[in-house]
């Protein structure tokens, strides 16, 4: 299993007609085979400056590489992410057990 996810800040104003735009058309990541228990988060911690997060699992490497190759995610992240995105981290973890 692996767990994918992001972190981010947008370059909206909080609150604004286009972050809320934003943040709905990000569950379009969640009709891509193989994504399970998609979430897109805010932040509540002060511990960071990231004010979203998203998640999502994948039971494996391939399902995954599906996905990063998959023409929704390519649109997504060409259309919106990069112009969109102020700065963002994302980690992927695979199970241990």
């Amino acid at each position: 299993m692996i767990q994918h996810t992001i972190v981010f800040k947008l370059k909206h104003s909080p609150g604004s007609p286009e972050e809320k735009e934003f943040l709905a058309d990000t569950f379009k990541f969640s009709d891509i085979p193989g994504v399970q228990n998609f979430k897109c988060l805010r932040q509540t911690s002060k511990q960071n400056t990231y004010d979203f997060g998203i998640s999502m699992e994948f039971a494996s490497q391939e399902d995954y590489d599906r996905y990063t190759h998959h023409p929704v995610h390519q649109t997504l992240v060409k259309e919106r992410w990069i112009p969109e995105v102020s700065e963002f981290l994302e980690i992927d973890y695979a199970s241990l057990a």
